[in-house]
């Protein structure tokens, strides 16, 4: 019961179709069970349906709120209904992320690289700006946005790179101006997880077999050689979401096995 009393919004809580289970639903999953009462949001109402299920199967609760995390109205009713539903907003945990469409700079279409930053990076300007308003009224708040061990390391991935190295500096000057309000912002960077985005997206979208990929990311990792699960990033959200990271703000906490102090 470490967010007993809490209420949390999970943007990105339902999920590709997969084998395993996904960062955003995992999340919500664990904060729900930890005591938080969880808005959970997605485009996708399917999925977003399989997440609530899951969360009151289990005697939790949550809300679920379809939205598009691009959109200045859909963030501001989200932070709206949360306020509605549970008269409080504790933590905002941004998971929404693509790389669809991603190339080198010399091949990427204007049009793809604008989604990526829209989707990676303008939403979590719209999300925090729309739940801070709230936050400073009650003197406190977590805010966690997931970026990516791409962010600081090498990749042909043009717009998801610079998506998510910009919201390590995003977060850091969130970190920064609300820290007298009792605000914290802090960044995850997951690096090889297996997740149904992950393993079925990346399979299906380059049409390797799926098995072949997962040996592959499984070998690039040093830490036991196999790649993290949803639930390592989902308990490092956990972490900076509760009172015992209370004073920990504007870090970039990596959950990648080793990977990225990896030489050679």
């Amino acid at each position: 019961m470490r967010l007993e009393g809490k209420v949390a919004i999970v943007t990105g809580a339902g999920q590709t179709a997969g084998a395993t289970i996904g960062n955003g639903r995992a999340t919500a999953l664990l904060f729900a069970r930890e005591g938080a009462r969880v808005l959970i949001t997605d485009r996708n109402p399917e999925s977003l349906s399989a997440t609530q299920d899951l969360i009151q199967k289990e005697g939790h609760i949550s809300y679920p709120f379809e939205m598009d995390v691009t959109s200045e109205s859909d963030c501001l009713a989200m932070a709206q209904t949360c306020i509605n539903q549970f008269g409080q907003i504790d933590i905002l945990h941004n998971n929404v992320g693509i790389g669809t469409g991603d190339s080198s700079i010399g091949k990427l279409a204007l049009a793809d690289w604008q989604r990526i930053l829209d989707v990676n990076l303008t939403s979590i300007f719209l999300t925090c700006r729309s739940v801070l308003t709230q936050m400073r009224q009650q003197g406190s708040g977590s805010i966690i946005n997931i970026s990516s061990l791409a962010a600081i390391a090498a990749t042909n991935m043009v717009a998801y790179k610079t998506s998510k190295a910009a919201m390590l500096a995003f977060t850091e000057n969130l970190a920064m101006a609300n820290a007298r309000h009792g605000i914290r912002a802090n960044c995850i960077l997951p690096g090889l997880i297996n997740t149904p985005m992950a393993i079925e997206g990346i399979s299906k979208g380059r049409g390797i077999d799926r098995e072949a990929l997962i040996e592959t990311r499984d070998k690039a990792v040093p830490l036991r050689g196999r790649m993290g699960s949803a639930w390592d990033i989902a308990n490092a959200a956990l972490f900076l979401a509760s009172d015992e990271a209370g004073f920990i703000t504007g870090v970039n906490l990596r959950v990648d096995g080793g990977q990225g102090i990896k030489i050679g």
